[in-house]
């Protein structure tokens, strides 16, 4: 992910001027892309009203989730809400490569018209026989649009559908606090070693470590300027 800064802005708050983001572009991607919910916060009004073009200030990357090298073993992905973007940069990046991963996102969100990605994540399976993509959603009672998939939260039963032995895959979860803490009792219950669950949480949508703090991924690209687009 990447911390981003906002350079002079208009208002601010004891929050300050920057956050982090997880980083949505696969690398193969010529833009960067991030994602964000948006909150009331004066650093997201600001986000939100940028025009194209304005400089920012990026210090990154950090983080440690990405997709293990080892292509024998599964990689099982459970996302919650806009925990999804880290997971979109992964699987659009395998699919482009062709990566022999066989790979397994279950994604909830509360209805079809919050979730973030997912018709590029369905267009990323039809592509990629590798790729299982199973969408679930909580609240359908207050959706407007029509749903065929799975309904609920992520259970044990839901991934025993989709999982044949829960052991055998690495897991990646990202996240609300409270999504990945359920995550991962399902997973320590169902005997999962505790290294092979990889967890990024988004607290205040802001991606943080599975120990809580910050480590780089890989060469550093600190203190750089960049222009951006908003999309709307």
């Amino acid at each position: 992910f990447a911390d981003l800064t906002l350079v002079n802005p208009p208002e601010t708050d004891p929050e300050g001027n920057t956050r982090g983001f997880s980083l949505a572009s696969a690398p193969y991607e010529d833009d960067l892309m991030v994602a964000t919910r948006m909150r009331d916060t004066a650093f997201k009004r600001v986000l939100k009203t940028l025009p194209i073009g304005t400089e920012l200030s990026m210090d990154a990357p950090y983080g440690s989730l990405t997709l293990h090298d080892d292509g024998s073993i599964p990689a099982v992905f459970l996302s919650g809400g806009i925990g999804v973007t880290p997971v979109r940069s992964i699987v659009l990046q395998a699919t482009h490569d062709k990566l022999p991963h066989k790979i397994v996102l279950f994604d909830s969100n509360r209805r079809p018209e919050d979730s973030a990605f997912l018709d590029e994540l369905a267009e990323a399976r039809d592509r990629n026989p590798n790729f299982t993509l199973i969408g679930t959603m909580t609240q359908m009672g207050k959706s407007g649009e029509a749903w065929s998939g799975e309904t609920g939260f992520v259970t044990k039963s839901m991934l025993v559908k989709s999982v044949a032995d829960l052991n055998l895959p690495i897991y990646y979860i990202s996240g609300p606090k409270t999504m990945v803490a359920a995550m991962r009792k399902i997973l320590d219950d169902a005997g999962v070693k505790d290294d092979k669950i990889r967890t990024e949480e988004f607290t205040g949508y802001v991606s943080t470590t599975r120990n809580g703090g910050y480590r780089p991924a890989g060469p550093a690209m600190r203190s750089r300027s960049f222009t951006c687009g908003v999309h709307h």
